[in-house]
């Protein structure tokens, strides 16, 4: 196979799968790792690709896109309303309850403050701001800030979070590939987002219908860890299928 070929099949994976990995190319193409990290940095220089360690990510669908809290809030301001209203519900007196940073998980911490002995923690700063007034307690992981979505990541967060347990967690992602699972741009966000997951006892995904399709950089963990997801009435028929299928709970808001 002509090496313009090769790079042709690589993109047509890449576009398949949403990212490949050298290992795997080298196999399928039965050539040297070496060749394909060629291929991948002609591709990447081409624009074609984004390269990553150990493989490649595609240029153009928004997987490193990591932005602001304040461009986000600009985004189906209703979807997360409603979703915000549809995850309070789920809540009841003397729970404890994980909210990460985003735009949704702030209107879901809004639709909260009237709620009596409920307990929040947080590793984002901006939620535990707009709780400050309110008979909510709550609990901020601290840990380093990123002045972008105003949340905590790191080893302090990590740690802290695994010195606790909750009752319910309502987890904001970047991007749901029902296959591939939940992701964000952020590596440090997704390790404090697993933390998260692991002292839950009920993990429920909280995202609009327009995160649905996408991969970002960083992957938070399978399909198979969540309970729930509330979205809403957009999300794509095959999303909402292979859901049911692998027998998540599904909230159209």
């Amino acid at each position: 196979m002509l090496s313009e070929e090769r790079q042709r099949a690589i993109l047509e994976l890449l576009h398949r799968d949403g990212r490949v990995l050298v290992i795997d190319l080298a196999r399928q193409f039965h050539t040297s790792q070496v060749t394909i990290r060629k291929d991948l940095e002609i591709l990447h220089v081409k624009g074609r690709v984004h390269r990553t360690h150990g493989g490649a990510l595609p240029a153009s669908d928004g997987a490193l896109e990591d932005p602001t809290l304040r461009e986000k809030e600009k985004l189906h301001r209703k979807e997360k309303l409603q979703i915000a209203a549809a995850a309070a519900r789920m809540v009841t007196e003397g729970q404890v309850v994980i909210l990460d940073s985003g735009t949704t998980t702030t209107a879901i911490a809004r639709a909260l403050r009237n709620h009596q002995h409920t307990t929040i923690i947080t590793n984002a700063v901006n939620i535990a701001a707009e709780l400050s007034g309110s008979a909510l307690e709550v609990i901020l992981t601290g840990g380093s800030l990123r002045k972008n979505s105003f949340s905590l990541v790191g080893p302090i967060a990590e740690e802290t979070l695994h010195k606790l347990h909750a009752d319910i967690l309502f987890l904001g992602v970047d991007g749901f590939d029902v296959q591939y699972g939940l992701s964000t741009p952020n590596l440090l966000e997704s390790k404090v987002n697993r933390a998260m997951i692991e002292i839950s006892k009920t993990t429920v995904a909280v995202c609009d219908s327009s995160k649905f399709g996408k991969r970002s950089l960083s992957l938070i963990a399978p399909t198979s860890s969540l309970h729930h997801v509330i979205t809403d009435s957009n999300i794509p028929k095959a999303a909402l299928s292979a859901l049911k299928k692998s027998g998540v709970a599904v909230t159209i808001a």
